[in-house]
């Protein structure tokens, strides 16, 4: 038998069910599903220091379990002494069984080591069924050490689903186990 993540299990046996149920549908394949999940870290201080891309691309490799890649700018901006091409960030997007591995440690680990954590903001959602929250610190994640932290900084995690509209996008996110702050 082969292994296969215990969220993915959780989606196959109760949340597709669920959500069936829940908005009716007519076929099992109308129903929303993650589709990838994007991890996204900007860099700005690595215009001076080169170094932190390197830094940025092992963690971000380490928490992801798949290798990252740097991102490079786009255009010229003199202010910043940014010059097209130069990294400013690191990137990486998980699909099938790493994304909801991912997905498992970010909700069961990670999240809950958030300092005042009070609830994901429920203000994400991009009005296609994407939902994109930010943590302030990379040191939430237990693949990272932090006697060995460069520099801590943030990261964008965009959760991109097949949802038509942000309401079918909460529902599943939510039956994932995203604690989202209660709404009024």
């Amino acid at each position: 038998m082969s292994y296969v993540p215990r969220i993915k299990e959780k989606y196959q046996k109760e949340i597709h069910p669920a959500l069936m149920k829940q908005f009716g549908y007519k076929s099992p394949m109308q129903v929303p599903r993650l589709k990838k999940i994007a991890i996204n870290q900007g860099l700005g201080d690595a215009i001076a220091d080169k170094k932190l891309i390197d830094f940025g691309v092992n963690e971000m490799t380490l928490i992801a379990g798949q290798k990252a890649v740097p991102t490079k700018s786009k255009k010229d901006i003199s202010n910043f002494k940014l010059r097209r091409g130069m990294a400013v960030g690191v990137r990486v997007t998980l699909r099938g069984d790493r994304m909801y591995e991912f997905l498992d440690r970010l909700i069961a680990v990670a999240i809950p080591r958030i300092r005042d954590f009070r609830g994901v903001n429920d203000k994400g959602f991009d009005g296609r069924g994407n939902f994109t929250m930010g943590i302030t610190e990379q040191i939430v994640f237990p693949e990272i050490n932090i006697d060995k932290v460069n520099k801590i900084s943030g990261m964008d995690i965009t959760f991109v689903t097949s949802a038509n509209t942000d309401k079918e996008a909460h529902a599943l996110l939510k039956e994932f186990g995203i604690p989202f702050k209660n709404q009024k």
